[in-house]
């Protein structure tokens, strides 16, 4: 495992929110590309992961504007700077009661549903570009900010409408923040994974799905890497990956 207290300034690097599934494979090809990474999780395993892929381990809510904006302070002091923050957290936090995922029909829906499934997720995409850019600027100005989010976030489906709530609220979000900070050098997009992604998460209900209608990890974690590494003279807000498998809607 890599001593994290060595890296070099000069190196790239990145804060990934988010490490145990495509959090994870993120951190994996930053790390395999050259850049120092630091990855902020709630539970021991995860963290304990986060090491021994050899990237900074740091526990943290990443909704909760306090414990995140240490967390960047932390990885920028530990790291020598900031580049890069990604967040790829799976942030609603449906009540226990819920039954439906996304929230269910609006009609059947409850207020506690709705503020689990819209305005968490909302909320906390909120937190990360607003901590994040703070956090940017602190090191220096430039770097990137990603919001990986769902098709959810460009249509409303039957029974998610709560889901889409949010995922389009963090649209607008992203789109108002990277019109505010282009003057800054502050890049931000939003990527957009229009099909489920395929992972120890999702396994249980795509096991008869075709390979080809899954989004792979590995793909989003290419993409993530391309728009960080993207100069001021060619700059992309939003970027969509759809499956071959999956019907691609304009």
């Amino acid at each position: 495992m890599a001593d994290l207290h060595t890296y070099d300034p000069l190196v790239p690097t990145a804060v990934v929110l988010g490490a145990r599934n495509l959090g994870g494979a993120i951190a994996d090809h930053l790390l395999s590309e050259g850049w120092a990474v630091a990855a902020v999780a709630r539970s021991d395993e995860t963290l304990e992961r986060v090491r021994a892929r050899g990237a900074l381990a740091l526990k943290a809510d990443a909704s909760h504007p306090g414990e995140l904006a240490t967390a960047l302070q932390q990885a920028r002091d530990e790291l020598g700077g900031l580049d890069l923050v990604v967040n790829a957290v799976s942030a609603a936090r449906p009540p226990s009661s819920s039954g439906a995922f996304g929230g269910g029909p609006v009609g059947d829906a409850t207020i506690d549903d709705f503020r689990g499934w819209a305005s968490a997720v909302a909320e906390q995409a909120f937190v990360f570009l607003s901590e994040g850019t703070r956090a940017l600027r602190a090191a220096g100005g430039h770097g990137t900010l990603i919001q990986v989010t769902g098709g959810s976030s460009r249509r409303a489906f039957p029974g998610r409408g709560l889901w889409s709530a949010g995922a389009q609220a963090s649209r607008a979000l992203v789109q108002a923040a990277a019109q505010e900070l282009r003057e800054e050098g502050i890049h931000v997009a939003l990527l957009q994974v229009d099909a489920t992604i395929a992972s120890p998460k999702t396994e249980a209900f795509t096991r008869d799905v075709p390979p080809e209608a899954l989004a792979d990890q590995a793909d989003v974690a290419r993409a993530v890497a391309y728009l960080a590494s993207q100069s001021a003279r060619g700059i992309t807000h939003e970027l969509q990956l759809t499956p071959a498998g999956e019907r691609w809607v304009p």
